[in-house]
């Protein structure tokens, strides 16, 4: 009885004093969810009532920063800030994240620390990537089917893909949208349009995320032809074509060429009076002689009938050297 008469008091004095030390104060509203582009900012609001002594801001269960009503802001973070704004006698904090990342994605608390359950929120970081539409001809045959690829690439979440032309929706019958994973927790989406345009039409294709004002977009216009042009392939066959004709008659005009008129052939008197140099005679099987057993023969005392039957190297060309006159040809 007696220690039970001891225990009121103290948990009455404990009591006045949490009470005395803000415990009387609570959240009037707290945070909503936010969606936001990666590299932007977010931000939170947290109201509380009068005698609040302390404000704490966790992100994923984890304390990015705090403010208290005698000291002001504890800046844990740098990329954590606040702005405080104060209403009668509420009191606001705005929790500012700056150059959010993917990766901060998660649960937003508002903490005061007096045992009730904190107000939370969820922020949602989005990732808005490339989107163009891949190269295509502009100009197209009349009546022609062809198909228009798009392709958005390195989203998060994966965007919703939309194909408009002439400023006009299409219908989703009309296009087929394929979806991949990309690296980093990212997404690529592959939309191809399929038309058969009569006349001139200008094609936009949309990739929309929730954080997005308005959507991204890509835009190309077609040139309706009646007959288009050669292509390309046509072009360079056309020319390896032409190259060949010229490369025939280049030789048709080489072996058609047109005599000198200048040329005097060389006189077949002067030629008969040409000496004819003599063969060597056989190499001896004993090559290394001394000087003395050296012999040496002139021509003249070579047997005629030796000459006659010794047969002359041939040669390519057997007409004797004429120092007097050269033989030109010009090719026209």
């Amino acid at each position: 009885m007696d220690n039970f008469q001891k225990f009121i008091p103290v948990t009455f004095i404990l009591f006045a004093s949490l009470t005395g030390f803000g415990f009387g104060y609570s959240i009037i509203k707290g945070p909503v969810n936010a969606t936001v582009l990666a590299g932007s900012e977010a931000r939170f609001n947290c109201t509380v009532s009068q005698g609040w002594k302390i404000i704490i801001w966790l992100l994923n269960g984890n304390a990015v920063f705090t403010t208290t009503h005698a000291g002001g802001a504890v800046v844990t973070m740098p990329r954590f800030t606040q702005q405080n704004y104060t209403s009668g006698e509420n009191f606001t904090s705005e929790l500012i994240i700056h150059n959010v990342q993917q990766n901060d994605s998660g649960k937003i608390e508002c903490s005061i620390q007096i045992g009730v359950s904190n107000s939370y929120a969820f922020l949602s970081v989005q990732v808005n990537g490339s989107l163009f539409i891949k190269d295509h001809n502009s100009a197209v045959r009349k009546n022609e089917t062809i198909e228009i690829v798009c392709e958005a690439l390195g989203w998060a979440p994966a965007p919703d893909m939309t194909w408009m032309i002439n400023n006009s929706f299409v219908d989703k019958s009309r296009y087929v949208t394929n979806h991949s994973q990309g690296s980093n927790d990212l997404h690529n989406e592959v939309s191809t349009l399929t038309l058969t345009p009569m006349a001139n039409e200008t094609l936009t294709c949309l990739a929309y995320i929730e954080a997005l004002p308005k959507p991204q977009n890509a835009t190309v216009t077609l040139i309706v032809q009646d007959s288009l042009a050669e292509s390309t392939y046509q072009k360079e066959l056309r020319k390896v074509s032409t190259k060949k004709t010229n490369d025939g008659s280049v030789k048709t005009r080489r072996s058609s060429g047109n005599e000198n008129s200048g040329y005097s052939p060389e006189d077949p008197v002067y030629t008969k009076q040409m000496p004819r140099i003599a063969p060597l005679p056989p190499m001896a099987s004993n090559f290394y002689r001394t000087e003395e057993d050296l012999e040496v023969s002139s021509p003249s005392e070579v047997p005629y009938k030796v000459q006659q039957n010794r047969v002359s190297p041939r040669r390519l060309t057997d007409y004797p050297v004429n120092p007097r006159k050269i033989r030109n040809m010009t090719l026209v």
